[in-house]
């Protein structure tokens, strides 16, 4: 028989990293101890679908995730706009609107964090690659390998780092 979310001794935290053409997921137990990957992966809406179908299919699997899971908290990474290229923030933005009433509608908190606030607590470098957060992702989580896609990792990364009290603490490697 499953625990329900007040049996449990974790706080489980579902990380998102919006976008319309991969949203990367990712439910995480955190308590004493290692935190726990109970499940991730990405949401990879048809780009042929148009951006209604799209958002529709980020909802509905969030839906689903939000009811089989039932995390504490939802995390999300909050939208940044680059002047260079503001409709890029905008297209996100549909991603993270659909996040964020999902959330609404299963009643979980959400926590807004930004990129370089989750990079900084993962790999003390507010300003990291791609690349170094899956690396430090498979380290913090003892991962035999990278977790792939970027989005995957971008999303444990923010669950981790919204588990914890400031979201700022940074990770030491040993």
């Amino acid at each position: 028989m499953a625990k329900s979310v007040t049996d449990r001794t974790t706080f489980r935290v579902l990380g998102i990293d919006p976008g319309l053409n991969i949203t990367g997921y990712a439910v995480v137990d955190l308590g004493a101890g290692e935190p726990r990957i109970v499940e991730a992966g990405a949401i990879r809406p048809d780009a042929k679908s148009g951006i209604g179908g799209r958002i529709r299919l980020i909802f509905d699997e969030l839906t689903a995730l939000l009811s089989e899971f039932r995390p504490d908290l939802v995390a999300v990474e909050k939208l940044y706009a680059h002047y260079k290229h503001p409709s890029t923030a905008i297209l996100m933005g549909h991603a993270r609107g659909v996040i964020l009433l999902a959330a609404e509608q299963a009643g979980v908190g959400v926590r807004n964090l930004p990129a370089t606030h989750v990079k900084k607590s993962l790999t003390g470098n507010g300003h990291a690659s791609k690349l170094q957060v899956q690396r430090a992702i498979q380290a913090v989580c003892r991962l035999d390998k990278l977790p792939e896609p970027p989005d995957v990792a971008d999303a444990l990364a923010i669950a981790l780092c919204a588990g914890r009290q400031g979201c700022f603490p940074v990770v030491k490697f040993v």
